[in-house]
């Protein structure tokens, strides 16, 4: 029933969600912006304590309730870890209201025909199978689009469907991530490519099949609403990929049926050194604004 419930929230829900999913080689730039220098960790296991401090205050805050934020996106190592004495995507469910995702991918490749494919994901079954087993309900992989190379974003989104089908066996739901870099020169282009990729995928699953999708905010207004109505698509969230907070919820805004998936954006103005009073408005007035950005489309 829990996961029927989980399925609705994620469909209708008016929020955002969270992306708490920073990897080993994202982490020292996150705990960075949050106060924290590498000179405070001695090694990678310290690193990563830190790390799940950070998200476990972000979590554990009392505006970080399903109200507004409708799911949230983990890290393998905080799905092992706990959050307010329970293992974390417990915590989040049951005390916050929160539907759990996991992060699945293994970083990237080298850059090939203007994209960047998915690692092979080693273990995915028996990750995903541990995943089902801590009550996580969907999952997240991130590849890369650095240029309108229609080959290689052909490429991209077969590796991510196909994954994706994987993943579905294991009656888990899939985050299909194919992230267009803000910063190219022909970042439309590329994201006309994208469109007809992931809808000739889209039109291919069978009718009872549905699938996430995660994007970058797309150049022109709107550009993936026949992805959005597609109905074997659940929803379509929102990358920050770069923009300040600011600008990513303006830009989120204009794209109606669209809602945010931050995690430098979220994070932005946190603090280590902050009191717990002073973190608590901070995170509450974030997550009000993008959830706020995120109703509006």
């Amino acid at each position: 029933m829990s996961r029927q419930k989980q399925a609705q929230q994620m469909r209708t829900g008016k929020g955002f969600i969270a992306a708490l999913d920073q990897s080993g080689g994202s982490t020292p730039k996150a705990l960075g912006l949050y106060g924290i220098g590498a000179n405070a960790y001695a090694n990678d296991a310290e690193m990563f304590q830190l790390i799940h401090a950070m998200r476990a205050r972000i979590a554990t805050a009392p505006a970080f309730t399903g109200d507004k934020v409708i799911g949230a996106i983990l890290f393998e190592r905080t799905m092992n870890e706990e959050i307010g004495g329970k293992p974390s995507a417990q915590y989040l469910w049951e005390d916050r209201g929160v539907v759990p995702f996991l992060k699945v991918d293994q970083g990237l490749q080298d850059a090939s025909e203007g994209v960047k494919l998915m690692k092979p994901i080693a273990g995915l079954d028996a990750l995903l199978k541990r995943a089902n087993e801590a009550g996580i309900f969907g999952t997240k992989m991130r590849s890369v689009i650095d240029a309108a190379s229609r080959p290689g974003i052909a490429a991209n989104v077969d590796q991510q469907f196909a994954i994706a089908g994987q993943i579905l066996d294991q009656g888990l739901m899939p985050i299909i991530e194919p992230e267009v870099t803000i910063s190219i020169a022909d970042k439309a282009a590329a994201e006309d490519i994208l469109r007809d990729e992931l809808l000739r995928h889209l039109d291919a699953l069978p009718a009872d099949r549905q699938v996430m999708l995660k994007l970058t905010l797309p150049s022109a207004d709107n550009h993936y609403l026949p992805v959005i109505d597609h109905p074997n698509v659940m929803r379509v969230v929102a990358l920050s990929g770069g923009y300040s907070r600011d600008e990513a919820n303006a830009l989120l805004a204009k794209n109606k049926g669209m809602i945010a998936s931050f995690s430098r954006a979220l994070s932005e103005g946190l603090s280590a050194q902050q009191d717990d009073a002073d973190f608590n408005r901070t995170i509450a007035a974030t997550i009000k604004s993008i959830c706020d950005a995120s109703n509006a489309g």
